[in-house]
């Protein structure tokens, strides 16, 4: 047994931990990395650095306080059963020693406690079961290079692990780890590992830029950084300032308590950063001249950039069967962060987050400031503080939130018209002339039946309430409200426009363009490997690699699965909704034969209420597997760059959720009573099911009731409840996941920050969000006259929307990589597709949907005193019973009491008594006329508004256009006066070698010819230098 070293000596125990830890005759052992490089440098280095002062005991044994040094930081795992102590001297010394996770504030920097960490990777390990395990920290000069490092075992009882008990796929994932790793501090990274965590086998990566690396990459990365160099903001003036002035007074209280949220009156001239011109800007502390989002960027970028081509197989006879396939690896393939991920060589990457957000004692963080001003329900009234939200998740997540806050925006003055005209139905509903005649009991007006056989005839006047409910939407402000959404979507795309222009300008994104070429050099993963396999297959050779590509061949059988799974997925949509018309027609049949009278009575309403909640259901359940069909059409596509998926998903998912969202309202609005024939002449599917009919007082209430049901049911259960949902339940279950027996002590043990932010969910991108508002978006205008009130709901939606994404967002969600981006992509032309839809589709609800049209014609053309009396008689067609088609005519024909001989149905047909009986009349004709004439006029005169809204207002504001010129003046003039400066400098230094050179020449003794000269270069020595 060991000598066991005494306890109360701190010094003897900490130079009696560590001689076990160095052997000299030590061999590798299973789960380290290993560089490459020669063991004698690497041991002799580790003997001469003062590695003993420097190396940290884990703190379940004891808690030696690491002296900061300079270099990499890289932690190797050991058994300390083979150190030879017992838990109960590991418990005395860890009651002498101070936590060390307070020196590095729980993992957001090194154990030094000084280097911040930029990034971590996490990947899986496996160790053998009942070792515990110490943590030790190794300080490695840079200017030794990785690979004078080779990390060493510990001797032990159990002895070096045979190599054929590991697995060769995770001994081929470390060896790639340890070679990506040697490269990443080959690049200038600093990296410590850390496998002593609360989350069973899985170990950690923390990744550390120091400040030569992120000045080499912010130039690389074109970086716009401010300067020293202020300047005054163009301030308006006169009766300008004053209602500003008032303006921020009044809005004052609804301003998130965030620094520099309010406007400047200066600001910093800003620059590409060179490490040339560091003069320029302001130095003075470095620690928080790159904040952590732009650090995060930086190492994401290098992350992407290191490639690794090792992939050792290890040794075995069932291994070299692969090393044929291995050395072409080697040649053709070339491993980045994302081709790791991919192959699970690591698990997960992301940056930190900037610490807690909840707890008394917790210090204020940017992330806090967020949880407390931002994403909470509390603050609903407030504006976002977009420029804390770029500053912590990027340009791209700001814009995000910058378009959602200002769409909400403008909702507000479309949500208050949309009441009004709703109000103004409300008003007018009792002076309606069409509708007071259908519900004027007097007028005796017989209907055919709804139905053969079953259903037997009926009174107009039951349908009293239907008609009446119409007109709170079908009424003329609808076309008012139609023309005013058409405007509203082209100002608030111009709004929006120059909301975006003055983020650029704030954002110093104004000169910056997409980095297409650096995306171009980052593959993805998965266009890797599809090119590996395709260099595999040609036997590639190294001077090829670059020229190897996928071309339209590889990807032709992907287009044509994606073409079949289109059609198949838009047909099946198809189906599903031609289901529920069958659905609607046998539930009418059988509800007109129940032997209740209130069955009887709401046939209508019972029919469309239950149809359209299993659209609604039907809806979401495609939603949620089309998004996922869209994710695996385009990947095997395999685009070659991120922003190429993106665009492809967000195209194919879009493209899907429209068909899926809108085709039971399309049928509605556009198909519904259109092809259902005339009683005795009716259009029967599959020979025995009859087209159902539009209510006398038309489809438009029908429509509203469909796009109200369908667009409240996806904003709560899909955006709201799926959103709070899930997420909560994917955390519920990976805790339970990771759930292991652990001692009194490890359970006491405070997690570390990149332990905590594992356990969140992965950042999966805005897709999800753009979408659902944008399909909210197109429920707002593209059939916005049935329904007024979409924009209401659509802006209590939103309210609601933007908290619960920023809740998830601070915490519930890993923090995103910051991405910089000017615009929101390719969803701005999505919206303006939709808003130029809109006016057409629009155009086609008023003309054929509502019966706008045939009150207009009636009025001008039909009407003997300029009123809508006799409206509702002009709109229906007579039919004689007689001439019912054998097996179609009512059961129970005397179901009102009387025997019935005419009938009416809603249509324009001739007469029974005309000669011509049953055929379409004129006045069909002169309504179909007026409906085109209406849809081309509104349609050309809407476009042309909206177009002369898009015309006359800029899309720059005057101010910014004028500050961005400002900018460039003033860095011109910056260089300007910096060239003077050089040129005032170089003829000092001329003119003080002249005199020094007239000295030399007054005050020397005569010399030689050669002597002279040497004399002079002696004199002119500080001007060459």
């Amino acid at each position: 047994m060991k000598e066991k070293p005494p306890p109360a000596q701190k010094d003897i125990v900490q130079q009696t931990t560590l001689e076990p830890l160095l052997p000299e005759d030590a061999g590798a052992v299973h789960g380290e990395a290993t560089p490459p490089g020669p063991a004698d440098d690497s041991l002799t280095s580790l003997e001469e650095a003062p590695s003993y002062e420097a190396m940290r005991v884990n703190e379940k044994y004891s808690s030696l306080p690491a002296a900061v040094d300079r270099g990499v930081h890289i932690i190797n795992i050991r058994a300390i059963d083979d150190l030879g102590y017992l838990q109960s001297e590991g418990t005395l010394l860890n009651s002498l020693a101070v936590d060390p996770d307070a020196n590095c504030k729980y993992g957001l920097y090194f154990r030094d406690g000084q280097r911040k960490v930029d990034y971590i990777l996490v990947y899986n390990y496996k160790r053998t079961s009942g070792h515990n395990i110490l943590a030790r920290v190794l300080h490695v000069d840079p200017s030794l290079g990785s690979q004078n490092l080779k990390q060493e075992p510990l001797p032990g009882k159990d002895g070096p692990l045979d190599a054929g008990e590991i697995d060769h796929h995770e001994d081929d994932k470390r060896s790639r780890r340890e070679e990506y790793e040697s490269n990443l501090l080959e690049a200038g990274l600093e990296l410590e590992k850390d496998e002593d965590t609360k989350i069973h086998g899985i170990g950690f990566v923390k990744i550390h830029a120091p400040w030569n690396v992120l000045c080499r990459e912010a130039e690389f990365l074109k970086l716009k950084m401010p300067t020293k160099k202020m300047y005054q903001i163009h301030q308006s003036r006169g009766l300008l300032k004053k209602i500003n002035s008032v303006l921020q007074k009044m809005t004052e209280p609804i301003q998130p308590r965030v620094a520099g949220n309010r406007s400047q009156s200066t600001k910093r001239l800003s620059f590409t950063f060179s490490r040339e011109k560091q003069h320029l800007f302001d130095l003075s502390d470095k620690d928080s001249f790159f904040d952590s989002k732009t650090r995060s960027t930086i190492v994401y970028e290098i992350l992407k950039r290191t490639t690794c081509s090792k992939a050792s197989m290890g040794q075995g006879e069932g291994r070299k069967k692969d090393t044929a396939l291995l050395n072409k690896r080697r040649k053709c393939g070339q491993y980045g962060i994302t081709s790791l991920l991919a192959n699970g060589v690591y698990t997960a990457a992301y940056p930190l987050h900037d610490g807690d957000f909840e707890g008394e004692d917790v210090e204020m963080n940017d992330r806090k400031i967020l949880c407390e001003e931002w994403a909470t329900y509390g603050a609903f009234y407030k504006y976002q503080p977009i420029h804390l939200i770029r500053k912590y998740f990027g340009e791209k997540v700001g814009l995000y939130f910058a378009w959602l806050g200002v769409y909400t925006q403008m909702l507000i003055p479309a949500s208050m018209v949309g009441v009004v005209v709703f109000l103004y139905g409300c008003l007018t509903v009792d002076g309606n002339i069409p509708s007071m005649e259908m519900c004027d009991q007097r007028n005796n007006i017989t209907m055919c039946p709804l139905c053969d056989q079953t259903c037997s005839y009926w009174k107009l006047s039951s349908a009293c309430a239907t008609a009446r409910a119409s007109h709170f939407f079908d009424n003329p402000a609808t076309v008012f409200f139609s023309v005013f959404m058409a405007l509203w979507a082209a100002m608030f795309m111009e709004h929006w426009k120059r909301k975006q222009m003055r983020l650029n300008y704030k954002w110093d994104l104004t000169g910056f363009e997409e980095e297409e070429e650096t995306v171009k050099a980052h593959p993805r993963a998965e266009y890797e490997a599809k090119v590996l396999k395709k260099s595999l297959r040609k036997d590639c050779r190294t001077k090829e690699i670059d020229k190897e590509k996928l071309t339209w061949k590889d990807r032709l059988p992907a287009y044509l699965t994606n073409l079949v799974s289109f059609i198949f997925m838009i047909g099946l949509t198809f189906a599903i909704v031609f289901a529920v018309i069958i659905y609607r027609i046998s539930t009418a049949a059988a509800l007109a034969i129940s032997s209740s009278p209130s069955g009887r009575s709401n046939v209508r309403v019972t029919v469309t209420a239950t149809a359209v909640i299993i659209n609604l259901v039907v809806i979401i359940i495609l939603d949620e597997l089309y998004g996922s069909i869209a994710r695996w059409l385009t990947q095997i596509e395999v685009p070659k760059t991120d922003k190429n998926f993106e665009e492809r998903l967000i195209f194919k998912a879009f493209l899907l959720k429209f068909v899926n969202a809108y085709t039971p309202i399309f049928y509605v609005a556009f198909f519904k009573g259109r092809f259902v024939g005339r009683p005795g002449d009716y259009v029967y599917i599959f020979g025995s099911f009859r087209m159902e009919e539009c209510a006398p007082g038309g489809c438009l209430m029908e429509l509203c009731i469909q796009l109200s049901i369908i667009m409240l049911g996806k904003q709560l259960i899909q955006n709201n409840l799926f959103e709070i949902g899930i997420p909560k339940m994917k955390k519920f279950f990976r805790y339970l996941k990771q759930q292991r027996p652990i001692d009194h002590e490890e359970s006491t043990k405070k997690k570390q920050r990149y332990e905590v932010d594992y356990n969140l969910e992965p950042f999966a991108g805005l897709t999800p969000e753009y979408m659902e508002m944008i399909i909210q978006f197109g429920f707002v205008t593209l059939f916005v006259a049935s329904f007024p009130l979409a924009p209401l709901f659509a802006l209590l939606n939103n309210i609601i929307e933007i908290r619960l994404d920023a809740k998830k967002f601070v915490t519930e969600l890993r923090r995103p990589v910051a991405v910089r981006a000017k615009d929101i992509g390719i969803w701005y032309n999505i919206l303006r597709g939709i808003g130029k839809l809109a006016v057409i589709i629009n155009a086609f609800v008023i003309s054929f949907t509502s019966d706008f049209i045939p009150r207009l014609v009636y009025h001008y053309m039909y009407s003997s005193n300029g009123s809508m009396h006799g409206f509702l008689n002009h709109t229906l067609s007579y039919f004689n019973v007689s001439d019912f088609q054998a097996g179609t005519a009512p059961n129970d024909p005397m179901e009102l009491g009387y025997s019935v001989h005419i009938c009416r149905y809603k249509d324009y047909r001739e007469p029974p008594w005309s000669e011509n009986k049953y055929e379409i009349s004129k006045d069909f004709w002169a309504v179909l006329a007026a409906r085109l004439a209406f849809v081309i006029v509104f349609q050309n005169l809407v476009m042309f508004m909206s177009d002369f809204v898009d015309w006359i207002i800029p899309d720059i504001p005057k101010d910014i256009s004028q500050q961005i010129h400002k900018e460039k003046v003033l860095l011109v003039e910056l260089f300007m006066k910096e060239e003077q400066g050089k040129q005032q400098m170089l003829e000092t230094i001329k003119e003080k070698d002249n005199l020094q050179g007239d000295n030399c020449n007054n005050h020397s003794p005569p010399f030689t010819r050669t002597q002279r000269g040497s004399t002079a270069s002696r004199c002119s020595y500080h001007v060459a230098i």
